[in-house]
């Protein structure tokens, strides 16, 4: 139940009052949402003399609604601003391959108007005997790189153990689709003060990936970028996987977060990565993630959907050009 005060001061007292009862009880603005409570007579202290609004029916992920939370969220980091009307544009290798290598990639991205590096280096592979990832020695990499050129850093983090040892390098947690639903990893990253950026799972639901959120701002992390990047159908032959461009402009009635796409994953070819990115920008995205490598064919992983950063320009040229028709 969520339940809308006349009074910003009611509704931190009624947050209090609740929290004194053990009840799990959040509070934003002049809403309180009450997770577990379905009857205003469950509620400590009620008095309807203070209350606006009462909203019964609400959606499970109660933090992440817009319900509770009604305008956006924008998240800052050293050097960005991710959200609202502002459009970010992240991009970077696929895998960290050397420290030459990421900061060459590095200030190119930024030469063009990123503010995020993107890169891997602890990467989940489908098959478990092709190239895993650096490690921290890639961790390293990254964050000289963009240390070096003024840039943000996210990186994909797969288990909980690493938490610490990630953190101590960067920005941007990453969840990937494949642990979107990885629910002890999303619990270890809900109590850490750092963006969290998880990408939809390959086979889920809106609902599926908005409930993922909602185990890291319950935890107490709500410094949360959502992905679109794609999802599985009965036809990858010719993409990788399918974009679900309906998706953005549903998530941004449904959830105050930002909204990213990721048209590299979703695509699989690079000459598909452009025309996929400007779609997800006309239907409302807040920023891109790319993946970038100045020889693909030589790059370690994924190679075939990495755009050359000359074409990142030109698709970074139009892109800037749609948000700004939109706004």
């Amino acid at each position: 139940m969520i339940i809308q005060f006349n009074q910003v001061e009611d509704a931190q007292k009624a947050q209090k009052v609740a929290i004194a009862a053990k009840k799990i009880a959040f509070v934003h603005q002049d809403r309180v949402a009450y997770p577990q409570i379905s009857q205003i007579s469950e509620i400590p202290n009620y008095d309807a003399k203070k209350v606006k609004k009462v909203y019964e029916k609400h959606p499970t992920y109660v933090k992440s609604s817009r319900l509770f939370h009604p305008e956006d969220t924008i998240i800052r980091t050293p050097h960005s601003k991710i959200g609202g009307n502002n459009f970010t544009l992240m991009a970077g290798p696929d895998s960290i391959e050397s420290a030459a290598h990421v900061l060459k990639m590095a200030q190119a991205v930024h030469e063009i108007g990123g503010t995020v590096l993107r890169g891997g280096s602890f990467k989940p592979r489908t098959s478990p005997y092709t190239f895993q990832g650096l490690g921290e020695e890639g961790l390293k990499f990254h964050r000289e790189a963009a240390d070096k050129v003024g840039m943000d850093m996210v990186t994909e983090i797969m288990d909980s153990r690493d938490v610490d040892l990630v953190s101590k390098y960067t920005d941007i947690f990453q969840v990937g689709a494949r642990n979107m639903q990885n629910f002890s990893l999303l619990k270890a990253l809900s109590t850490q003060n750092k963006p969290i950026l998880l990408k939809r799972g390959m086979a889920a639901t809106i609902d599926d990936l908005l409930n993922a959120a909602e185990y890291l701002a319950a935890g107490g992390n709500d410094q949360i970028i959502l992905v679109e990047r794609g999802i599985r159908t009965f036809d990858n032959k010719y993409t990788r996987n399918t974009f679900d461009v309906g998706a953005i402009p549903v998530l941004k009635q449904l959830t105050h977060y930002p909204i990213i796409g990721d048209p590299s994953h979703a695509a699989g070819f690079s000459e598909l990565v452009t025309p996929i990115a400007l779609a997800a920008c006309a239907a409302g995205v807040q920023g891109l993630i790319i993946e970038i490598h100045d020889h693909p064919k030589q790059a370690f992983v994924d190679g075939r959907q990495a755009l050359t950063p000359d074409q990142l320009k030109i698709l970074n040229d139009k892109a800037q050009a749609i948000h700004q028709l939109l706004s």
